[in-house]
C-alpha cells in the first residue's frame, strides 16, 4: 500500500487567518479541501469529509483513537496538520470495510466481542491492520505489547487480542487489504467557519436515492401526529395535497427533483437543527390517494453520505373545519438510523412535529396563493428555538413530577 506518488514541494508561508487548498486521496476518492494551516487532519476528515469513524480522544497522540493509514503507514490524525498531507493516500476505518462487506478484522472483532462502547474500535482496527500488514507472523504472546499503542478501558483487551490473533492465524501471509476503497461522494457535517467545508448542504451531492421504498418492520423511532386549523377551504387544501410537486415544496427544506412512473418521486431534503445539517436524497411513493376522503398516504425513504437514513409512513387528511376553513391532520411513523438517530426519540419527535407545523402553514399559503415562500434561516431558527423550548418544558414537567412524587411519599 505504500504510495509511490511524489509529494509536491512545500508551499509558501500561509497566514494563520487564511486557508490553503490541498488535494489528497481518501479511501480511494480524490478530495480537494480548503483548510486553515493549523487544521488537524482528524478535524478535516470528520468535519469536511464526513468520515466520523476517526475518533478523537486525547488529541495528544497518546490514546491512539485517531489512528489512520497515510501512504501505507499508521499515523495519528490528531498530530498531523492537513496541509502536510498534500498528495497523500489516506485510509480511514470507513475504507476498511462496509456493513455488507466487512473486512476480516471487523468480522473477528464482532465474533470475539472485541468492543463494548466502541469508542476505541476504529483505532484498534486500523492499528491491528497496520500490525498484521507489516508483521504477519506476530505471535499471540507479542500482541499485548504490539497493540498497546491504542488505549481501551472497557473490554479488558482480551476480546481484542483474541480477534487480532484469529486474523493473524487465518492469514499467515498477510492480512487482506481494505475492501471499501473506491470512488464515492464525501460530504462534510456542516457549514460555516472553523474546519467546516463552507459549502451549503443543499449544494453538495448527497447519497444516491434508493430505487424502492422499504419501511423497517420494527417499531418507529418516533410517532408524530399534528392537527392544524387552516384558513383555506378543504377543496383548495386538497388541491395542494394532490399536487405532489407543490406538496413537496411545502415540506421544510424539501424539493422535487424527478417524477417517476408508479406515482413515485425523487427528491432532496435538507434538515437543519442548529449546527447539524443533513442532506438527504430519497424516494417517495404514493400508496393511497382518496379525493373523496381528502386523504393522501405516501412512503418516503432517504439517506445521506454520512450514514444517516430515514424512512417514514406519512398520512395526510383534510376535512372541512369551522368558518369555511380546513382541519389538516398529519400522521407519520418515522424511522431513523445512523447519526440522525442520535437525536433520540423525544427530540426526533419534537423536530418532526415542528416541521409538520411549518408544513401546515405552507399548505395554507399554497392553497390561498398557488405558491410557497421558501423558508429562510429564520424558519430554521424557529425550529431550533421551538424544539429547545418544548424539550426544556418537558424536562421541567418531569422534574416537577418527581418532586411531587417524593412529597407524596413523605
Amino acid at each position: 500500500m505504500t504510495s509511490s506518488r511524489a509529494h509536491p514541494a512545500p508551499r509558501d508561508r500561509v497566514a494563520a487567518d487564511e486557508t490553503v487548498e490541498i488535494a489528497m486521496t481518501v479511501n480511494g476518492t480524490e478530495a480537494t479541501v480548503a483548510v486553515p494551516p493549523r487544521a488537524h487532519l482528524a478535524d478535516v476528515l470528520r468535519e469536511q469529509l464526513g468520515l466520523t469513524g476517526t475518533h478523537l480522544g486525547c488529541e495528544h497522540g497518546v490514546c491512539g483513537m485517531c489512528t489512520i493509514m497515510v501512504d501505507g503507514q499508521a499515523a495519528r490524525a490528531c498530530l498531523l496538520f492537513a496541509v502536510q498531507c498534500e498528495g497523500a493516500e489516506i485510509v480511514t476505518v470507513e475504507g476498511l470495510g462496509t456493513p455488507d462487506d466487512q473486512h476480516p478484522l471487523q468480522q473477528a472483532f464482532s465474533a470475539h466481542h472485541g468492543l463494548q462502547c466502541g469508542f476505541c474500535t476504529p483505532g484498534m482496527l486500523m492499528s491491528s491492520y497496520d500490525l498484521l500488514r507489516s508483521t504477519p507472523d506476530v505471535t499471540a504472546g507479542e500482541l499485548p505489547e504490539q497493540m498497546s499503542g491504542v488505549l481501551c478501558r472497557c473490554t479488558g483487551y482480551r476480546g481484542i487480542l483474541a480477534a487480532v490473533d484469529d486474523v493473524a492465524t487465518t492469514y499467515p501471509d498477510g492480512v487482506p487489504g481494505p475492501k471499501a476503497c473506491g470512488h464515492r461522494t464525501l460530504v462534510g457535517r456542516g457549514t460555516g467557519g472553523g474546519s467546516g467545508a463552507g459549502v451549503p448542504a443543499e449544494d453538495v451531492p448527497a447519497a444516491a436515492a434508493p430505487e424502492q421504498v422499504r419501511l423497517p418492520s420494527g417499531p418507529p423511532s418516533a410517532v408524530v401526529e399534528v392537527t392544524s386549523a387552516l384558513r383555506s377551504p378543504v377543496d383548495r387544501v386538497w388541491a395542494v395535497l394532490d399536487d405532489f410537486d407543490l406538496l413537496a415544496r411545502c415540506l421544510p427544506g424539501a424539493r422535487l427533483t424527478e417524477v417517476l412512473d408508479g406515482d413515485r418521486y425523487r427528491g432532496r431534503a435538507v434538515v437543519a437543527l442548529g449546527p447539524v445539517k443533513l442532506s438527504f436524497d430519497g424516494l417517495a411513493q404514493v400508496v393511497e390517494r382518496d379525493p373523496d376522503a381528502h386523504r393522501l398516504r405516501f412512503h418516503a425513504q432517504g439517506a445521506d453520505t454520512g450514514g444517516s437514513a430515514t424512512q417514514a409512513d406519512v398520512v395526510l387528511s383534510a376535512e372541512a373545519g369551522p368558518d369555511g376553513g380546513t382541519v389538516l391532520t398529519a400522521h407519520a411513523d418515522v424511522h431513523l438510523t445512523g447519526r440522525v438517530a442520535q437525536f433520540g426519540r423525544a427530540l426526533a419527535g419534537d423536530v418532526s412535529r415542528r416541521m409538520f407545523e411549518q408544513f401546515a402553514a405552507s399548505v395554507d399559503e399554497a392553497a390561498e396563493t398557488g405558491s410557497v415562500t421558501a423558508p429562510g434561516r429564520g424558519a430554521q431558527l424557529r425550529l431550533l428555538v421551538g424544539t429547545a423550548r418544548d424539550t426544556a418544558a418537558a424536562l421541567a414537567r418531569r422534574g416537577l413530577g418527581r418532586v411531587r412524587a417524593r412529597l407524596r411519599r413523605r
